[in-house]
């Protein structure tokens, strides 16, 4: 067989590295990945158990991070959501995401004069929501109701995504956050058909899964996400259910908030504030 005739042209990885992952995924594909599911997993798991110094980020914390001290989660907040997608643009700049892939969007539901539900996702982050909001987008006609909806990936506690990879490459940290180790990943999308909130793509440009980090890289250095920095409004939350003087611990304690898709039983960790039944 001819194997330069299966490599893809834009892997700008090392011969060997790129012959090792296209045999993983053959082999996973074909056997469930059986074999393979030990070393990685135990290897990647005692990495994410490894405490990150903090880096000379502005804002950062002078101190070394303690992944046992932490756990992190997030909420949306949908009363205050404008639609302004700046998080989009954010979330694209600081991760490096493709064009028209996404880490996170911003949904627009309207709710007509029967009660029908129509749902809009912004695929034009240069292009709010406002003008339609206001005039109506269909027949000229304005909605009954209507409102914004940000989605991210869940971090759930059950998370289904590292359950179904074949390698271990999607995993979840002790701080609480769902990662995937792109070392390790073979872009086989398992973990994209699981995940029942359709958070993860293959990124076309790395061929590996991706999705939401919640900016692992600033958190651990005491910053925020990306999202939540930009946010004019202040519609998302982000912080440590461990510290009880943080802003996400006052919102599970102190309001009503929803989860999208509870019976799903992940036990999603993102908040969502003043959530429409209809979403749910």
């Amino acid at each position: 067989m001819n194997n330069s005739a299966k490599k893809s042209p834009c892997l700008s990885a090392p011969m060997e590295i790129t012959d090792r992952r296209q045999f993983l995924q053959r082999l996973s594909l074909a056997a469930g990945g059986v074999l393979l599911w030990t070393l990685p997993r135990l290897q990647v798991r005692a990495a994410s158990n490894v405490s990150v110094a903090a880096g000379p980020a502005a804002g950062a914390s002078p101190t070394p991070y303690d992944i046992s001290k932490h756990y992190w989660a997030y909420a949306v907040d949908t009363t205050k959501c404008i639609g302004c997608n700046s998080c989009m643009r954010a979330c694209r700049l600081e991760n490096q995401v493709p064009e028209g892939q996404f880490r996170t969007w911003v949904e627009r539901y309207e709710i007509d004069e029967n009660g029908g539900i129509h749902v809009d996702m912004s695929r034009n982050e240069a292009v709010t929501f406002d003008q339609d909001m206001v005039t109506g987008n269909r027949e000229g006609k304005a909605p009954m109701k209507a409102f914004f909806v940000p989605k991210i990936c869940n971090h759930c506690e059950n998370s289904p995504c590292t359950q179904v990879c074949p390698v271990g490459a999607s995993y979840q940290t002790k701080d609480g956050v769902v990662l995937v180790d792109k070392d390790y990943c073979i872009g086989c999308g398992y973990c994209v058909q699981a995940c029942p909130y359709g958070t993860r793509f293959i990124n076309k440009e790395t061929h590996t899964a991706d999705k939401c980090t919640l900016c692992y890289h600033r958190i651990t250095k005491g910053l925020k996400p990306a999202c939540v920095e930009v946010c004019p409004v202040g519609a998302r939350i982000f912080g440590d259910l461990k510290d009880p003087n943080s802003d996400i611990s006052h919102v599970v304690r102190e309001h009503r908030y929803a989860l999208i898709k509870p019976d799903m039983g992940t036990h999603p960790k993102c908040y969502y504030l003043g959530l429409d039944q209809e979403v749910i």
